[in-house]
């Protein structure tokens, strides 16, 4: 099992843990709504947890760019 962090707007791999069992309080998913998890955890076919976060060219992109909010995805 792994955690895999990508990318909501560009899809891009952020990151991954690589982890037989995982406290999720650690990760502060325990801190999410049930909304928020609902948006940002997915439970993949081979036992992964994909988690949409956000990469620092995206972030960056926000921030200079705030009708960047308004999009689901934008292109870099």
């Amino acid at each position: 099992m792994a955690i895999v962090y990508e990318c909501r707007h560009c899809g891009q791999r952020i990151g991954k843990l690589d982890q037989q069992m995982v406290d999720t309080s650690m990760l502060g998913l325990d801190q999410l709504s049930s909304e928020e998890k609902r948006d940002m955890i997915s439970y993949e076919a081979n036992g992964d947890i994909k988690i949409k976060s956000i990469c620092e060219s995206c972030e960056e992109s926000l921030g200079s760019i705030p009708q960047y909010h308004e999009l689901d995805y934008f292109i870099q």
